[in-house]
């Protein structure tokens, strides 16, 4: 018998559970390590921000989910990995402390076989000075943040029926933030909520981020096929900011958030400032703080995990310029170099480099967005890591042969900018590969012909059926296979 410790029940942990199970005989077992006892389908947390969706509409109970499964859950939060074999267990082992009701505070150790860490990230609100629900600023990264946002959306919109003027801050709140697409997001469902409301006229929108440019998107932005022209996103984005009255802020590093005012550093190294009644501001990301240590209890945390707290996988991690950059550094199969029972998925799993453009301004302030890891490229490099997981526990490999570099690998997103059956809007964009590759695509970095944005009804319809499939498949309710990841 061998065990699979999955650390995480997000997109990429669940997915990975889930797959694994299917392919694994009794004689093995699944075991997921979670702080939270429920699920939670993100991408339709900006929904709740809105009061468009409740949060019981985008989370359900992961127990009833495991146990219909046999899969082994513990509510409870890994605290730190012992990749070696020791004198206590014979195995390698992971501590943990609970966070069920039942044994909270308790604390307990795991061995296992093989180990996935799908942790995803810590949401850094103590990067920024004031930043965060319990400060100055609103976030829409959690369900229970993101009902606390609609609640101050609503009391903005009875403000502004009772005639006051209200300008509204969206965007990231560092300058090292992760994927802008959340945030992105939130402004147009926002900015749709106001003019339902007919009180758009009382509003100012206001966006602010560490892009340097409008369509970035952390990705360094893209060439895109659109009504049979070929056009870069700043233009798409710029257009469709323009066409919502939207004003901008780019190039922006969020130094505090202050009740009623942020002020910000900009790329020159000049600092500023915005009023606002109401912001809501991305944390930047880092790792969830697992520790790991040798049999002899040394600290080896750093040869696990990278400065940021994201798990060191197969990729190149050299220091060098960003011209250098090649897509072959990127991690293809997500397996710890030196431990290779451990691997890392999703958010989970630190990027060798960002895909936009480092940039730094004179007071040393580095502002570009990191890579996004999210949604999509998380579930299919789950699955892929759990095929080759599953291969070795069965006897059929005895290292990983699937791979899933982002690199190589195509995505899809809808992102709404309105919800509404008749009048609603999203943004329909396919991108391949995620990381450029100009040796392949000279001129774009991309294959023009699957890298595609369009703005309409259709997506809206597409997005919210996909909130619901996708739940669906995280329930593992019948024939849950075939919805993709």
């Amino acid at each position: 018998m061998a065990r699979l410790l999955i650390l995480g029940a997000g997109i990429a942990g669940q997915t990975a559970a889930l797959h694994a199970k299917r392919r694994l005989s009794s004689s093995h077992e699944v075991v997921v390590v979670s702080p939270n006892s429920r699920w939670n389908w993100i991408p339709s947390n900006i929904w709740v921000g809105t009061g468009y969706m409740k949060p019981e509409q985008v989370t359900f109970e992961l127990k009833p989910v495991y146990d219909k499964k046999e899969i082994t859950f513990h509510q409870a939060k890994a605290v730190s990995i012992h990749p070696d074999e020791n004198n206590s267990f014979r195995k390698p082992f992971v501590t943990i402390e609970y966070t069920s009701p039942d044994k909270k505070g308790q604390t307990d150790k795991i061995t296992y076989d093989y180990l996935l860490n799908a942790t995803g990230p810590k949401l850094n609100f103590d990067a920024t000075k004031g930043l965060g629900p319990h400060k100055n600023s609103l976030s829409v990264c959690t369900y229970d943040h993101a009902a606390l946002t609609a609640q101050a959306l609503k009391q903005s919109i009875e403000r502004m029926k009772k005639g006051e003027q209200q300008t509204f801050l969206i965007g990231t709140g560092h300058g090292n933030c992760t994927c802008q697409g959340a945030a992105f997001e939130y402004l147009f469902n926002l900015e749709f909520e106001l003019r339902r409301n007919k009180v758009r006229d009382k509003a100012k929108l206001i966006w602010i981020s560490n892009e340097y440019e409008l369509g970035d998107f952390g990705m360094g932005g893209m060439f895109i096929k659109r009504g049979g022209y070929i056009t870069h996103s700043r233009i798409f984005t710029e257009s469709l900011y323009t066409e919502r009255s939207v004003e901008w802020i780019v190039q922006a590093h969020v130094k505090e958030v202050m009740d009623g005012e942020t002020v910000y550093e900009t790329l020159s190294g000049e600092e500023k400032s915005v009023k606002h009644d109401f912001a809501m501001l991305l944390p930047p990301f880092s790792g969830v703080g697992l520790k790991a240590f040798n049999k002899d209890d040394d600290d080896i945390t750093s040869e696990l995990f990278a400065a940021n707290g994201f798990m060191i996988v197969d990729g190149d991690y050299t220091k060098k310029p960003f011209e250098d950059w090649q897509p072959s550094d990127w991690p293809e199969t997500y397996q710890h170099p030196k431990y290779k029972n451990i691997f890392a998925a999703g958010i989970a799993f630190a990027p060798p480099h960002s895909i936009s453009k480092p940039m730094t301004n004179p007071n040393g302030i580095p502002i570009f967005p990191t890579p996004p890891r999210t949604g999509m490229p998380s579930g299919v490099m789950a699955r892929q890591i759990a095929y080759n997981i599953t291969d070795m526990m069965n006897g059929k490999a005895t290292q990983p042969i699937r791979k899933a570099s982002l690199a190589r690998m195509g995505a899809a997103c809808i992102a709404s900018a309105g919800a509404n059956f008749l009048k609603g809007t999203a943004v329909s964009m396919t991108i391949y590969p995620i990381i450029p590759d100009f040796n392949k695509y000279p001129d774009t970095g991309r294959d023009i012909y699957y890298t595609t944005g369009e703005i309409g009804l259709a997506g809206h319809w597409i997005k919210h059926f996909l909130h619901y499939a996708f739940i669906y498949k995280a329930k593992a309710n019948p024939f849950w296979r075939i919805v993709p990841e």
